[in-house]
């Protein structure tokens, strides 16, 4: 066993086969500090320099009863020394607090994975809530997999008793031991976790040391307990990335950067209208610390508020943007279709969970794609586009800003709750290598006599931008139909009709300035297209990886303009004999795809609220191309 001053050595490391990369997965009561200990132990693996990506599972319940398998919370991370593009498919270490958390879980380890158990939480009472008629730990059913099982609970009380906390206070402390010996296993740095305890506790020392010292009870537990041959140190190399300044990233985070970023580009302050609401609400949180960059954020008493805030705002000259999930989006359509009525620039962020109605408000899912492209009364078209990754967030934020900006057009980005969520190592981009879009408002006054025409159109067929105010250019729009040019209102069929056209016709223009569609994976025509759009893009990657690594003649094409798509699609498209488009609902880019170029693609749908595994994607592509 290693010392505790000791880090292992290039022999030692060697000495068994290396492991390129390792999937854990701790889960415990929604109260247990899982999503805190997962968050510590990704800040340690990307300090140690590993590629990773996260998957945090909270219970859809704000307080389920405790001990419950409604309850359980879960964070699972994959890291290695290779590129890492999903969660993982099955863990290899199941960290279970609690009888629910092993039930909820354990069907999802690896054969011959690990289980480290907490021994002290196994009680009859426990059990009886989990559903469990005998101890699991005590029974054969866990003999598929290694069972490491020790009184985590008592060992914390023993760690923390010098500081004289309450029993109930000292638990809470059990996360930070279950860290350490995490952090034992995978040959991890305390201190980065000493230094933010220190911080986090800085008014409360006692509780501060109260945590370090169990912390560093579950290294030393690893350091100097045999746990048997299932339980050592692991020693996981860095992975190889070009050089640059990077960061651990959720696409909450990266969102909200990156529209910072696009009102900067465009020369604007912003204004962020937003009604807190799962899981979109993390967005308000990080962009309300980012004031000194001219932005506002408006926390409304409702989504109808948040939005019109935002309309108002860009009707004032400002950037609006206003955020949601599938309910509050819902709330805000008639809003929406007032934006497109009066041809404002505005980002309208959905972070995707699934439904209907209240649904699963912490899982994740990919349904509401109808409600984006078609979900308004009227015809009411809009820009949409889909992040597929937390980094890529941020480059999707600037370019709803600059489609919105440019087109004078509201613009839908699409999220899910697996990417406001997980996290992922980001290199930050150098800024002088995005091209600003610099909005210039209109300011010449008609001639004498002529009335201000807020609907003449440019090349774009974008209407001009007139800041309330500016002298000689009083004018007046709202969401009742007007006449095209001068915007008097007009309620004539001739009327209509070449206003809905015109709205139309805009939108479809912004093909023109959005790239080609490339394939991200294989060539350009053959058996077999995978297409998808948004986090489902890491399994697909690697599905179709490993399908052609074994001679299959499949490729990758992945979706960021969803509407209208780039100009290329239905060529690109119709150069397969067949297409899949695995996706978290019914089936809805399957049918639009086939109504918009009328190619024969099969649906792969999940609507589990779990994300797809590399496996489930991989046995599709396999049945397609018998």
């Amino acid at each position: 066993m290693a010392s505790a001053t000791h880090l292992i050595t290039d022999d030692e490391a060697h000495a068994r086969p290396p492991l390129e990369s390792m999937v854990v997965r701790f889960a415990g009561d929604s109260g247990d500090g899982m999503q805190l200990t997962g968050g510590q132990f990704t800040l340690s693996t990307a300090l140690a320099g590993n590629d990773l990506a996260t998957f945090p599972d909270f219970p859809a319940e704000i307080r389920a009863p405790q001990g419950t398998t409604f309850g359980v919370s879960a964070f699972q991370i994959n890291f290695g020394s290779t590129a890492i593009d999903t969660a993982g498919d099955q863990p290899d270490v199941l960290v279970a607090m609690n009888p629910a958390a092993l039930k909820v879980n354990v069907k999802s380890l690896r054969d011959g994975g690990l289980i480290i158990a907490d021994e002290g939480e196994f009680t009859s009472r426990n059990l009886t809530k989990a559903g469990y008629d005998a101890n699991p730990l005590d029974d054969d059913s866990l003999a598929r997999w290694q069972l490491v099982r020790f009184n985590i609970s008592q060992l914390t009380l023993d760690a923390v008793k010098p500081f004289g906390l309450g029993n109930k206070e000292a638990l809470r402390c059990k996360n930070m031991w279950t860290l350490g010996l995490a952090l034992w296993m995978f040959d991890r740095s305390r201190q980065p976790i000493v230094d933010w305890l220190t911080t986090k506790f800085a008014k409360a020392p006692q509780l501060a040391e109260a945590n370090i010292a169990a912390l560093n009870a579950g290294h030393a537990y690893g350091e100097t307990v045999e746990m048997g041959a299932s339980v050592r140190q692991h020693h996981i190399a860095a992975a190889p990335v070009e050089p640059g300044l990077y960061r651990t990233v959720t696409g909450a985070e990266s969102l909200a950067v990156g529209l910072v970023a696009g009102a900067q580009l465009a020369g604007l302050d912003m204004l962020f209208g937003s009604y807190p609401i799962t899981p979109a609400s993390p967005l308000l949180h990080h962009l309300s610390r980012l004031k000194e960059f001219g932005i506002t954020t408006f926390q409304a008493e409702d989504e109808i508020a948040a939005i019109c805030a935002a309309i108002g705002a860009s009707y004032a000259g400002k950037l609006g943007i206003t955020s949601s999930s599938g309910p509050g989006i819902a709330l805000k359509t008639e809003a929406i279709g007032l934006a497109v009525m009066t041809e404002l620039p505005l980002v309208i962020v959905n972070s995707q969970r699934g439904g209907p109605s209240t649904g699963l408000p912490t899982k994740t899912e990919q349904s509401d794609l109808y409600q984006a492209v078609y979900g308004r009364n009227g015809d009411a078209p809009l820009p949409v586009i889909a992040a597929r990754s937390p980094a890529d967030a941020f480059d999707c934020a600037i370019e709803a800003c600059r489609i919105a900006t440019r087109y004078m057009t509201p613009v839908m980005l699409l999220t899910d709750g697996y990417i406001a969520n997980a996290a992922e190592p980001w290199k930050v981009p150098e800024m002088s290598g995005y091209a600003p879009f610099p909005v210039h408002f209109h300011d010449d006054a008609p001639p004498v006599g002529e009335g201000v025409m807020p609907y003449a159109r440019n090349e774009d067929l974008a209407r001009p931008w007139i800041r309330p105010g500016t002298p000689g250019l009083e004018h007046r729009i709202g969401g009742i139909e007007k006449a095209p040019v001068s915007g008097n209102i007009d309620y004539s069929p001739e009327a209509h009709a070449e206003m809905t056209r015109l709205r139309a016709a805009k939108v479809a223009n912004v093909a023109h300035s959005i790239p080609d569609q490339q394939v991200c994976l294989g060539n350009e025509g053959g058996r077999l297209a995978v297409v998808g759009w948004g986090s489902t893009f890491g399994p697909i990657h690697q599905a179709v990886r490993r399908a052609r690594l074994r001679g299959l003649d499949v490729a990758h094409i992945h979706i960021r303009h969803i509407a209208p798509m780039p100009k290329n699609m239905s060529v690109l498209l119709k150069g397969y004999e067949h297409i899949l488009v695995p996706e978290m609902n019914s089936g809805q880019l399957k049918t639009i795809l086939r109504d918009q170029f009328l190619v024969d693609a099969c649906p792969l749908a999940k609507t589990t609220g779990q994300p797809f595994t590399i496996a489930e994607i991989e046995a599709a592509i396999e049945g397609m191309l018998r």
